[in-house]
């Protein structure tokens, strides 16, 4: 049996990845492609994908690809969760999880993975809620970009919430959520940029929707 030598792709793009798994499920008459499969007949091999989209999940969704839901792990439904939270403006229940235009997970994904909706939703509060992890933090006096920090640039899914929930939802500069406008997308932002200085923290962040995002871009 032959195997392919398992290497990281690092100078291959998204967009490249993205047209070989859809190369790949065409060339094998498939509906969906699973891992195994593209280990197998891919150009390239799995953990490069997941290296570029989190989760093997992430890249079928961008592709619009079925997805098998017995295996959403747990991040990823704490992601979908995220996002019926912020589109909602408030706490979503098990039906919201079932409306397509809400969510790309089904409430039996949850079910499968807690138990019970209520398990669910306590689960991921006490993610959120877990502050110790909230914030990235580098050593002391790390110097990234030529500018001392203590805290990474990314922000992850723990603070990001917790900056929507403070700012209700909503854009810190037009006032629109997607609760109410449909489609809106929200951003998080360093308000002192982070290329200046600013850290990852949450007195430091604010929450703007995409186009006050790309118009406070230009203005800087």
């Amino acid at each position: 049996m032959d195997y392919k030598l398992i290497e990281f792709h690092q100078n291959i793009s998204d967009e490249e990845l993205l047209s070989d798994i859809i190369t790949t499920t065409k060339t094998l008459n498939k509906e969906t492609l699973t891992m195994h499969d593209y280990d197998k007949n891919g150009k390239y091999n799995s953990s490069t994908v997941i290296k570029h989209f989190g989760t093997w999940n992430n890249a079928l969704l961008k592709l619009k690809l079925p997805i098998n839901q017995k295996f959403w792990n747990k991040q990823e439904l704490f992601n979908n969760l995220e996002t019926v939270w912020i589109k909602k403006g408030t706490q979503p229940s098990r039906r919201d999880m079932d409306n397509k235009e809400l969510s790309y997970i089904s409430s039996g994904a949850y079910l499968r993975a807690f138990g019970k909706w209520s398990a669910a939703l306590t689960e991921f509060i006490e993610y959120v809620n877990n502050t110790f992890e909230s914030v990235n933090i580098l050593p002391h006096n790390s110097i990234q970009n030529d500018i001392s920090h203590n805290t990474t640039r990314d922000i992850n899914l723990r603070l990001r919430f917790l900056v929507m929930k403070r700012d209700n939802f909503k854009c810190c500069m037009c006032g629109r959520s997607p609760a109410t406008t449909p489609g809106l997308e929200l951003h998080i932002d360093h308000i002192v940029p982070w290329s200046k200085g600013g850290e990852t923290v949450i007195d430091n962040l604010q929450t703007l929707c995409s186009d006050c995002n790309l118009g406070k871009s230009n203005l800087t």
